[in-house]
């Protein structure tokens, strides 16, 4: 028989926002991917607690929303039996809160404002950086955040990152699950949805598409490379 085809699960939250340049790293490797409209499905979803992979991406909304958006409950639950379960588990801004949440951990507005552009990441001190983390921490890489929402480090957890506005940017649970706050799946070209997406975000907090722009244009290449390399050993060590 055939060996099986490894498959990941995206929980997506909003199609533009999609896993970047993640995804050629797993096509490389032969991975099925599978990706989940988390606002209309049904929980529990599917062999999202069974695949090799579930990535939880980014979105616009709270973990405290699921007044408003109910799918919030189940996606939290569907991923708090996965990390009971201890399997791989990735989760990307909106994602890593999820994450904070299903390990029992405060995630609130913070108090210091949106964190909207390009800004380094620094490593926790004094916790030693993972050498698959490393390429994300090189000298003068800038790494895209969009967030407003922070989280308390949940118990057991590793911090990984911080920076100047909010301390908690990155943390990881043993060796099968990563929580980053930012983005270091964007693209130069896919953030173009991006502007387009979140244009209202943008008005109402005065920033300016066109600075974006010219900053992912100076900002973006060594992300993208940076980020093929970090995917590279960060899979071949939780996999």
């Amino acid at each position: 028989m055939p060996d099986r085809k490894p498959k990941v699960v995206v929980f997506s939250h909003l199609p533009f926002e999609d896993m970047g340049s993640l995804e050629p790293e797993l096509l490389r490797r032969g991975f099925k991917i599978e990706t989940v409209d988390v606002a209309t499905a049904r929980f529990p979803v599917p062999g999202a607690e069974e695949c090799d992979l579930l990535v939880i991406m980014g979105g616009p909304i709270g973990v405290y929303d699921s007044g408003d958006y109910p799918f919030l409950t189940g996606e939290i639950e569907a991923i708090r039996r996965r990390l009971a379960a201890r399997r791989p588990t990735l989760g990307i801004c909106l994602g890593a809160q999820l994450l904070a949440a299903a390990l029992g951990a405060r995630v609130y507005p913070g108090d210091n404002g949106s964190e909207i552009g390009w800004f380094p990441i620094l490593p926790a001190d004094p916790e030693p950086t993972p050498e698959w983390l490393a390429p994300l921490f090189a000298e003068d890489l800038r790494m895209f955040h969009w967030h407003g929402d922070t989280f308390d480090l949940p118990a057991g957890a590793q911090h990984l990152a911080w920076t100047a506005l909010y301390e908690n940017q990155a943390f990881a649970i043993e060796n099968y699950a990563l929580a980053l706050q930012f983005h270091p799946e964007v693209t130069e070209w896919g953030l173009e949805r991006w502007y387009v997406g979140h244009a209202c975000e943008l008005r109402q907090k005065r920033i300016s598409v066109e600075q974006l722009r010219s900053d992912t244009h100076t900002y973006g290449p060594a992300i993208e490379e940076a980020a093929g390399r970090f995917w590279k050993l960060w899979l071949n060590y939780i996999l």
